[in-house]
């Protein structure tokens, strides 16, 4: 269903707040992400009468959102100020989450969260998993924004930040490893 200027507008002011707040994330620089906010909600303006109603208007915004980032991170390797990823495998860490057989220590098994979809519209879930996100190192958190919240394939990161698929499926499990654990002490306890 289309949408008037006058809606768009309202939806912007509402919206403002979580796009900086994910473009922050993925940029981790304050005046990139306030410049790909601004250039998604012009383009997201000027582009509202082509919006069909396919989606929900905050989600064609995000993804508008999505491609700016791209865009400012293509920007950042062209001008020498990309950092590019150099993360080994810290096979420690696995060692001590993990057994040999691939089954987790007991000491390290996650504790239980209850039922999912339950646990996803509780609001305090997702303002902890925004700070166990924000607060994961600057690679890591790239690589699994790029991933899970923007929905780049693998091929399509490791071309963007040039890394191995391999060191990209470590970086995600690393991810999702410290992204439980951070949720486990600060949702469970």
């Amino acid at each position: 269903m289309p949408i008037s200027s006058q809606q768009a507008a309202e939806h912007f002011s509402h919206m403002r707040p979580r796009l900086l707040a994910f473009a922050r994330l993925q940029l981790r620089e304050s005046a990139a992400a306030e410049d790909a906010v601004r250039e998604t909600l012009l383009t997201a303006f000027e582009k509202t009468s082509s919006f069909e109603g396919r989606s929900e208007f905050e989600t064609w915004v995000f993804g508008i959102l999505k491609f700016k980032i791209l865009d400012h991170l293509r920007q950042q390797k062209k001008q020498g100020r990309w950092q590019p990823l150099n993360d080994s495998i810290d096979e420690d860490t696995l060692d001590r989450l993990f057994k040999s057989n691939g089954h987790w220590q007991a000491s390290a098994r996650p504790h239980d969260w209850g039922e999912p979809e339950h646990i996803l519209e509780n609001q305090r879930f997702w303002q902890v998993f925004d700070a166990c996100l924000i607060a994961l190192p600057d690679s890591i958190a790239r690589v699994f924004t790029l991933r899970e919240l923007m929905g780049l394939s693998t091929q399509d990161i490791c071309k963007e930040l040039d890394i191995t698929e391999t060191n990209c499926w470590v970086i995600l499990h690393r991810a999702r490893l410290r992204l439980r654990a951070c949720l486990d002490n600060g949702w469970t306890q």
